[in-house]
């Protein structure tokens, strides 16, 4: 029986970026493969590349060596089988909800029928089908995002790619959307890379997490994360794992909470 293909493969990745005052690496050496279905977060000190790594994956930038292949075929541009969500939910304001994400369809072959109806299923997958005609405006942070979400879905794209998307919120809206975040995820079977500087989150939503060191950006480690840490953020194998990364990233589990 021959092995799936992996959703993503990146084999000695190295970016640098060509500055007034010289050449800059800020990507070395990365080799990763992420599994059909897998949700993997990616925690490091800000400047070690992460964002950067996600644009690579995106298509935004083809200016690299080494080698990234999405369902096995190398990336050489943006196309339909990967989405982002950033940080900033970029919602177009002259839009209402229900716009915003049908916006991702407009050079879908779908005929309009089905595009409406993909529209009202993921704007019910993240909650907001009473939100669809409300400006952004009119929204919270938090159902921005939800919206962003549903816009990044529609299309149904195999690779979803999070930027920081939650980095933005107060804290309870973040822990809400954290779950809301696993829960989408999973209903829809995309595979996902989440970048984040939270490491609870990291640990709560990844299978994996990739720990990341700066100057230049390179992987440390991977860690694989127990189910009854994705489970409990209670659980001692949460607490053990989040510390152990927080060790990892020089900083002490008192120190982080004082942050």
């Amino acid at each position: 029986m021959t092995e799936p293909t992996p959703a993503l493969q990146i084999r000695a990745l190295s970016k640098v970026f060509a500055l007034r005052e010289g050449a800059l690496e800020v990507l070395r050496d990365i080799t990763l493969t992420v599994d059909p279905g897998e949700f993997v977060t990616i925690v490091g000190a800000s400047g070690c590349g992460k964002s950067t790594l996600l644009r690579l994956i995106l298509g935004l930038d083809r200016d690299f060596r080494g080698e990234i292949r999405v369902d096995g075929v190398p990336v050489t541009g943006p196309a339909a089988d990967r989405a982002i969500v950033f940080q900033d939910h970029r919602l177009l304001p002259w839009l209402t909800a229900e716009a915003n994400v049908a916006a991702a369809l407009l050079n879908s072959p779908l005929d309009a029928e089905t595009r409406a109806r993909e529209v009202r299923e993921h704007l019910d997958l993240v909650g907001l089908s009473k939100f669809a005609k409300a400006w952004p405006r009119q929204l919270s942070g938090g159902m921005a995002q939800r919206v962003a979400i549903a816009r990044a879905l529609v299309g149904r794209p195999r690779f979803l790619l999070l930027d920081e998307p939650l980095g933005a919120l107060d804290a309870l809206t973040r822990l809400r959307m954290q779950e809301e975040l696993k829960r989408i995820v999973a209903h829809e079977g995309a595979t996902a890379l989440l970048v984040t500087h939270d490491v609870d989150e990291a640990v709560y939503l990844g299978h994996r997490v990739v720990v990341m060191q700066p100057h230049p950006g390179r992987i440390a480690t991977i860690l694989e994360v127990p189910p009854e840490a994705r489970a409990d953020r209670s659980s001692p194998a949460f607490v053990a794992l989040r510390d152990r990364i927080l060790g990892l990233l020089g900083v002490g589990a008192i120190e982080a909470l004082a942050v």
